[in-house]
Parts: C-alpha cells; structure tokens; sequence
C-alpha cells in the first residue's frame, strides 16, 4: 500500500521543489519509504513554524545507506557528500 509521509522544509528550499529546480531531497532515514510513496513537504520560516504552504510529491527513487565506502574517512570528513540530479 501505497503512503503519504509528511516532512518539513525550510522556505528557501520549499522555494525550489515548488519551481522544479529542486527534484531530490536529502533526509535522515528514521522514515520507511517506498518507491511510489507520496511525500508532502511543509513548508516552515526559520523560527520552525509551519506557513500553511505545502505541496505533494511522488517518491520515484530511494538511496538508503549509512556509509559509501568509495573513500576514506578522512575525505568525507574533509569534503562532506555531495548530492547532484541528473537533467
């Protein structure tokens, strides 16, 4: 069965999902979801208040991992994940 999440997000990024420049979404994952889900985005100021705002969009694909062993702990400390959308 198919299922709506609801997570929050700060305006400016709410911003982008609702313009189409933002297509992906990097999360914590405490939240089961599934390829086909849908996620409603909340939008919130920066003292974390909920605006109203929202919008609703389909899960298409899911990277769950904890670790990425392609380089040492040393460059992930140094550099951090990147996270890029293909057009």
């Amino acid at each position: 069965m198919k299922m709506e999440i609801i997570k929050k997000t700060y305006k400016n990024l709410f911003e982008k999902v609702l313009s189409g420049e933002k297509k992906f979404d990097v999360r914590l994952g405490d939240t089961k979801i599934s390829k086909g889900d849908t996620i409603i985005l909340k939008e919130i100021d920066n003292n974390k208040k909920l605006t109203g705002r929202e919008t609703k969009k389909k899960v298409r694909f899911i990277l769950y991992t904890k670790e990425l062993n392609y380089w040492t702990q040393d460059e992930v400390n140094k550099f951090g994940f990147l996270v890029l959308q293909f057009e």
